[in-house]
């Protein structure tokens, strides 16, 4: 058993404890006391520090981190694809060892960053070994799209047979998941929802309401989206425009539930809030990428005012500077201000852990859980430690505890 004393103590599901030791053993949490506690023993003195569980970085494209700062930010989001598309098509291979080694560094900086579990975003499962390799648990989303899918049923098989052909890993699940309205047939989505019912442990994930342009496809068929269709070979004119919001055309079609996450929602309007609530579905904020890619800032306020779970995401290193959450929490305290740092906080670990489906291992400080716990320095003019850590944070400043028995 290891024993660590700190100035605070955020457990998440409880008001931050004040000079506090927590025991840890052969990775699990023991033990949470007060420095009063006399039979608590000797404890390594973190000192001015505040120890919490460890991030989830709920939506994030590690097999894109070779496109950093490939990309240049967009005043507007079809810019920011035509740029993300053109850069894809420059690597052709999946396997090419560029993409492979900046994926491993993904993982690798995300964890240093304070990263306990990733939700990935994949077209091509190559980061599954990566994250078995770097010990780094993640649900990975095996992401299908086409537009003008010919065979919806035999494509979403033949997905669910190469994830059943994987190596199986505890803490490196897989399941499917369809890539955005826009860029998936109607009939994909309901193959996908299939496949999701017929596998009761899954979650899936969408990315939905992310811009304007978006909004206007579903609702007239029309705008740059239709136009990147032709473009691009993949439109089909037995498609009929929903007439509807990003939310209502899924709803419609039977695809979100609370075992699905939807992604950005910076077009949500709030009967749209309203209805994902109603559905208890999980929206995964990504403010940094939102603005990087030309789409504007969530109404992430909103979000919460209408009971809405949020979780925080990075999405890939093609749309921000960084893998680090905590970049996330200060980008969400700068928009939406009024909401407690608590409530924050608790979005980008148990939330986050709720929505991945690891809630039972990660996301707060409770006797049994996985020890995957950072210490963060705090300044001497801290007071207000739950504020402070939503100001954004270095990795830097940043430490894993040892959770070994010793």
């Amino acid at each position: 058993m290891i024993r660590y004393r700190a100035d605070w103590l955020l457990p998440i599901v409880g008001e931050p404890l004040r000079n506090t030791w927590i025991a840890l053993d052969r990775g699990r949490i023991v033990a949470v006391g007060r420095d009063d506690d006399r039979g608590a023993g000797e404890a390594i003195d973190l000192g001015r520090a505040v120890v919490l569980p460890g991030l989830v970085n709920a939506h994030t494209h590690l097999e894109l981190s070779y496109l950093r700062a490939a990309v240049k930010p967009a005043e507007r989001f079809l810019e920011w694809i035509d740029q993300l598309m053109a850069r894809r098509r420059e690597f052709p291979d999946p396997a090419d060892p560029r993409i492979i080694d900046a994926a491993r560094e993904g993982i690798r900086e995300a964890r240093q960053a304070g990263t306990a579990v990733v939700g990935d975003i994949s077209n091509t499962l190559i980061t599954v070994p990566l994250l078995i390799a770097g010990a780094m648990p993640a649900l990975v989303f095996y992401e299908l799209l086409r537009f003008n899918e010919s065979d919806p049923v035999g494509r979403v098989q033949r997905a669910r047979q190469q994830l059943d052909a994987l190596p199986g890993h505890a803490d490196v699940r897989t399941a499917l998941a369809p890539h955005a309205p826009y860029s998936v047939a109607p009939l994909l989505f309901r193959a996908i929802r299939a496949d999701l019912d017929r596998h009761p442990l899954d979650t899936s994930s969408v990315h939905l309401g992310e811009s304007q342009e978006e909004v206007e496809f579903l609702r007239a068929g029309t705008g740059p989206w239709r136009d990147l269709l032709q473009k691009i070979g993949t439109w089909t004119d037995q498609w009929t425009p929903p007439g509807t919001t990003p939310v209502e055309y899924l709803a419609r079609i039977g695809f979100l539930d609370r075992r699905v996450l939807a992604v950005h929602g910076v077009q949500f309007s709030a009967p749209e809030r309203a209805r994902l609530a109603a559905l208890r579905v999980t929206v995964v904020s990504c403010p940094r990428s939102n603005r990087y890619v030309g789409v504007g800032s969530p109404p992430l306020a909103a979000f919460y005012e209408a009971g809405l779970p949020v979780a925080f995401g990075t999405d890939s290193l093609a749309s921000v500077e960084d893998l680090n959450v905590f970049g996330e929490l200060a980008e969400a305290r700068r928009i939406a201000p009024s909401v407690p740092a608590r409530q924050l906080l608790e979005s980008a670990t148990l939330t986050g852990a709720r929505a991945l489906g690891f809630e039972g291992e990660f996301g707060s400080i409770e006797p049994g859980k996985r020890a995957a716990l950072l210490a963060v320095t705090l300044p001497d003019r801290v007071e207000d430690v739950e504020e402070y850590l939503v100001s954004g944070v270095r990795p830097a400043d940043i430490r894993w505890l040892d959770a070994r028995a010793s």
